[in-house]
């Protein structure tokens, strides 16, 4: 996708962190942007930047819960009743929990994955099959390093973004099999600054049922929050890394380089058949 003005993008998870920063490059880029999101006053305040920074810019915020597969078809008519269609689509809304696997609740489970699995399920159900009729579109999946790689104590996410990175790959092939015009990428990024620990504030409270703060869940939830506090790279970085994929229809994007030389002492370690791949000790 090499052209951006006049075009319209849907973010998803537009209320903060990496959400706010690709409706904030896209405005930019002078496209129209279609926030949804569960967190009114983040998307009103991811509104008001990109006001204040692009005033000609359209945006419009949609409250919407991604794991909700009607509430999606419903989001994604609005936005073409709005807006006459969408070009390009970032799946990006995401949530996390930590510990040990067998301390999870189904709750943890359910929260988790109808966000983070379900989203971006439920995104491409309901927006790629108006791009293929448009004939154009592009779609952007976030996944995560940990699509990649796992550490210890996020059992759920990892498996979350490692189905996304599955999806996305699929969705490409799907695409491609069927001669539709319409782009994909699947980005990987690693730890930065971003809300993320603390999305248990828009969590619904039919799902509140989640692990006791046992010691363990207590240490991972703690070097999470550090790991994210401590990222080198900023979400507009990163936001910016994307959109540059993007113009170059870049399939894989890593903005963490790192994360390639873990991948390939995975793979390493798979070709041995060898003891489970640590990805804390790289090896």
């Amino acid at each position: 996708m090499d052209q951006f003005q006049g075009r319209v993008a849907v973010v998803t998870g537009g209320g903060s962190g990496l959400g706010r920063e690709l409706a904030l490059c896209c405005a930019r880029r002078g496209m129209t942007v279609a926030l949804g999101d569960v967190d009114e006053p983040g998307m009103a305040e991811t509104a008001r930047l990109i006001g204040e920074e692009r005033p000609e810019a359209a945006c419009t915020a949609h409250r919407v819960d991604v794991s909700d597969a009607e509430a999606m078809e419903a989001f994604a008519d609005a936005v073409w009743r709005r807006h006459g269609g969408v070009h390009l689509l970032f799946n990006n809304a995401g949530v996390a929990v930590n510990g040990p696997l067998w301390e999870h609740t189904t709750a943890d489970w359910q929260w988790l994955l109808g966000v983070n699995l379900h989203g971006v399920a439920w995104g491409i159900r309901a927006f790629v099959p108006r791009m293929i009729a448009q004939g154009t579109g592009y779609v952007v999946n976030t996944a995560s390093a940990a699509g990649w790689v796992s550490a210890p104590g996020s059992g759920i996410y990892n498996a979350s973004k490692s189905a996304v990175v599955a999806l996305s790959e699929t969705l490409a092939l799907d695409l491609r099999d069927a001669g539709a015009d319409i782009g994909v990428s699947v980005v990987s990024p690693a730890f930065f600054p971003t809300p993320i620990a603390e999305s248990e504030r828009n969590r619904p409270p039919e799902l509140a049922d989640t692990a006791p703060m046992s010691e363990a869940r207590r240490r991972r939830s703690e070097e999470l929050r550090y790991a994210v506090q401590h990222g080198r790279i900023p979400a507009g970085d990163i936001a910016r890394m994307t959109l540059e994929a993007v113009e170059q229809r870049r399939f894989y994007v890593f903005p963490h380089g790192r994360i390639k030389e873990l991948v390939r002492a995975r793979a390493e370690a798979v070709a041995r058949e060898d003891d489970v791949f640590d990805t804390l000790a790289g090896r």
